[in-house]
């Protein structure tokens, strides 16, 4: 009996530094820094996907996503409240497709709150913001960067039967007519 009560307290022995070095003012950041690294981990691999696509009119937009594509309003995201994938890669972006406005000392970078926020799919949200020029014919243009976030529109102007004409493939450019006979030009800019 005394050698297991023996080996016991010996164990238990050997485990006080390791105790005491868990529980100091370093041990205890080393915990809390895992944590919170654990829980940002958590937050952001849970935020939805955002894709951002750049239009000439926001009003006429809004009724092209609501009325034509019966897109669901959304929240914006929580990530976006602390400026995570807050700016949009426009450095390198054409003149031609921004707006006349972006073009002097002012940025494109639009404040957090403005914009429209659709959810496009379960985990994937669509961010509405103005910035692009007016096309061909003073048709309204919707322009995106990412080719995943055109198809997915595609996808859904042919799933509610809106007249639509593909323009072009790659970078992918296609011609939608809303309900009130307006041509919108959704346009993947090749960067």
């Amino acid at each position: 009996m005394s050698v297991h009560g023996g080996a016991h307290g010996f164990s238990v022995m050997m485990s006080l530094p390791l105790m005491d070095g868990l529980l100091s003012t370093q041990g205890v950041m080393v915990m809390l820094l895992v944590a919170y690294a654990g829980a940002m981990w958590m937050f952001l691999s849970s935020a939805p996907k955002v894709y951002t696509v750049m239009v000439s009119d926001l009003q006429m937009a809004r009724r092209f996503y609501e009325e034509v594509l019966d897109l669901a309003i959304a929240d914006m995201p929580l990530h976006y409240y602390y400026n995570y994938e807050q700016t949009l890669g426009t450095g390198g972006l054409d003149p031609m497709y921004s707006a006349p406005y972006a073009m002097g000392t002012q940025t494109m970078r639009s404040p957090q709150n403005e914009g429209l926020w659709y959810q496009l799919k379960k985990n994937t949200q669509l961010h509405i913001i103005v910035g692009a020029t007016p096309g061909q014919k003073d048709r309204q243009r919707h322009v995106c960067f990412d080719h995943d976030c055109m198809e997915l529109l595609l996808m859904r102007v042919q799933l509610r039967g809106t007249q639509y004409k593909i323009r072009r493939e790659k970078p992918l450019n296609f011609l939608v007519k809303d309900w009130d006979g307006r041509v919108i030009e959704m346009a993947e800019i090749d960067n």
